[in-house]
């Protein structure tokens, strides 16, 4: 019993939650999507995420540290992948809750393989995403029905990561997991990383979405000026590609290809800054940097 005239204040609650799966499952959208804002790139090409990327979303009493992955790597030995690999485990090792992404009533080798990295001990929900590509839901049931099978499953959440109120719903599922204590983050924070880092993400995924599959993913940015004056942001970065014959992909008929895609990535920089920004883009050829460990950590991927 609480003494005469006292309230009973709601217990906090505060916690990791990693977001893992293979390449192309839909976890950065799923990211965007359960924070409230978009802080991860997208495209359809594969192993777009390369950094672990923290989202916090603080909703009443509750707040989530999302921890996106990249996609983990089960065919490729270059510098680039490990380095993600690395990434992927190191963000297993820290957290209270893991969402396992899959395609919904699909299940690969590859997902298979993912589940070997499940931390023991840790509350796993399995998110079947894109679940409005599954035509006839009544097909999904004995997919469901296998799946519930998993001993080391805690919960199974068929959604659409684009949907918001699919997103609201999967963030009620997470909070009973989270254990209670004090938050983490002022309750403004939506993520732990620079807007320099957000810009170098910015301007690669304007990148891979623009060049399509013909531009090895290899390709990197880089970021040689940051400059803050009042709203205004002064940026200067170079795209790295490992052939002249990339660079020319790049560069595109008369330099078509670099506006497009500087241009609209200022529009999204501007957006995220909420203030304006004048980007210079150039393209520049390293040849074998994804094979090179040395390259690979100074162009900021984790070792």
């Amino acid at each position: 019993m609480h003494p005469e005239g006292a309230t009973h204040e709601p217990a906090r609650r505060f916690g990791t939650i990693a977001i893992v799966g293979r390449p192309n499952v839909g976890k950065s959208t799923l990211l965007n999507e359960l924070v409230g804002q978009k802080i991860s790139i997208t495209s359809d090409k594969a192993q777009t995420t390369r950094h672990r990327l923290l989202g916090v979303r603080t909703d009443g009493e509750v707040q989530f540290a999302f921890v996106d992955t990249p996609g983990f790597q089960l065919r490729h030995a270059r510098a680039l992948n490990r380095a993600m690999n690395r990434t992927v485990r190191a963000a297993l090792g820290e957290v209270d809750v893991v969402l396992w992404v899959v395609e919904a009533g699909s299940w690969t080798a590859d997902d298979e393989l993912v589940a070997q990295l499940l931390p023991p001990g840790r509350p796993v929900i399995l998110v079947a995403n894109k679940l409005d590509r599954v035509h006839g839901r009544e097909r999904l049931l004995p997919w469901l029905a296998e799946r519930g099978k998993d001993p080391r499953l805690t919960e199974i959440v068929p959604l659409s990561a684009r949907r918001r109120a699919d997103a609201q719903r999967l963030l009620g599922i997470i909070a009973p997991h989270l254990p209670q204590g004090p938050w983490g983050f002022d309750p403004d924070t939506l993520t732990d990383r620079s807007e320099r880092f957000l810009a170098a993400e910015i301007l690669r995924e304007k990148l891979f979405r623009l060049t399509g599959d013909e531009l090895p993913y290899s390709s990197t940015v880089v970021i040689d000026r940051f400059e803050v004056e009042g709203r205004l942001r002064r940026i200067a970065a170079s795209i790295v590609v490992e052939r002249d014959s990339h660079k020319a992909m790049v560069i595109g008929h008369s330099g078509a290809s670099i506006r497009r895609i500087a241009t609209e990535a200022r529009q999204d920089m501007h957006k995220l800054f909420d203030g304006p920004v004048f980007l210079e883009v150039w393209v520049k050829t390293r040849s074998g940097w994804a094979d090179d460990q040395a390259a690979v950590r100074a162009f900021g991927y984790e070792d």
